[in-house]
């Protein structure tokens, strides 16, 4: 998508939600909170309240998700008991549906233009430390960014200057005060055990990993494996909004060896946990813990 007609569409889809007949009303019209929400995990916009939604393809320059689990609007409301206007994100774009990452991480420059300051990014993710188990939420400390070291960035080509700089810095990326705040929420709600703090890795998909590459990105630093979030988190520090991102382990990744093709070779033990990751077990996963999740959001925005 060229520099320039995403500027033209950015501020057409920013006319239709602030101007004409379906413009939103003044208590939305400047939301302060962004949520993306990850596979399954639509049903936090159930925490909203006074709802207004937009069908994505009714908005210029948004495509559509083309993923199970992901619904395909935009939902206004407003959150928690001192009522915060909100965006919700109700079905994410991916890389690996076909869209440029540009076109992916669209939604958050239209979330800039509308006033959005704090950005919570969910996602479902494979749990790659072992002390994870299924249910468990990671808060996301730091990333790698897979596709972004081999030439597949979302900044990639003229800059948008009325956004940020040429070269933003991703060391700050997931704002401290943010990432405590959701432990004290969790504390609050007496939910705590079921968080941890962890690395995140992008990787583009749609394929699930090899057991070979499962071990390489352990070994490199991750705790939980997705295809998601971090060019949204990437846009996001660029247009300096603030982030915080929660990864719900839907499974468990594989990364034992097999029995070897040589019968005198020693077996690896595979642990009972492990299996072949699907998308149905993802969006199980996801269903189980929706409400607790939906809870700690919730408290945590009206903590910010």
């Amino acid at each position: 998508m060229a520099h320039s007609a995403t500027s033209k569409d950015l501020q057409a889809a920013l006319s239709l939600l602030t101007l004409g007949d379906r413009a939103l009303p003044a208590n939305l019209a400047k939301p302060k909170v962004g949520i993306v929400c990850g596979s399954g995990l639509g049903g936090l916009v159930n925490i909203l309240r006074n709802k207004v939604e937009f069908a994505y393809t009714d908005i210029p320059g948004f495509v559509n998700s083309t993923v199970a689990g992901h619904a395909g609007k935009l939902v206004f409301g407003l959150l928690g008991d001192n009522d915060v206007p909100t965006v919700c994100m109700v079905g994410r774009f991916h890389f690996y549906e076909g869209f440029a990452l540009t076109q992916t991480t669209y939604p958050i420059r239209l979330m800039s233009l509308l006033g959005v300051e704090t950005l919570i990014v969910t996602n479902a993710a494979g749990g790659l430390n072992p002390a994870f188990q299924i249910g468990d939420v990671c808060v996301i400390e730091d990333h790698i960014n897979m596709p972004g070291m081999t030439g597949n960035n979302p900044l990639i080509g003229p800059n948008m200057a009325e956004f940020g700089p040429r070269f933003p810095p991703m060391s700050d990326a997931y704002c401290p005060r943010l990432r405590r705040l959701v432990f004290e929420a969790a504390k609050k709600l007496n939910v705590p055990k079921f968080l941890h703090e962890g690395i995140y890795v992008f990787v583009s998909g749609p394929s699930y990993e090899s057991k070979a590459e499962c071990r390489f990105l352990k070994s490199i630093g991750a705790d939980v494996v997705g295809m998601s979030t971090v060019p949204e988190v990437v846009v996001a520090r660029h247009c300096g909004i603030k982030v915080v991102g929660l990864s719900l382990v839907t499974n468990r990744v594989v990364v034992h060896r097999e029995q070897r093709s040589d019968p005198d070779a020693p077996a690896e033990v595979r642990p009972q946990e492990e299996k072949i990751a699907s998308h149905e077990e993802v969006l199980e996963a996801a269903d189980a813990r929706a409400k607790d999740l939906q809870t700690l959001v919730k408290h945590l925005v009206e903590m910010i």
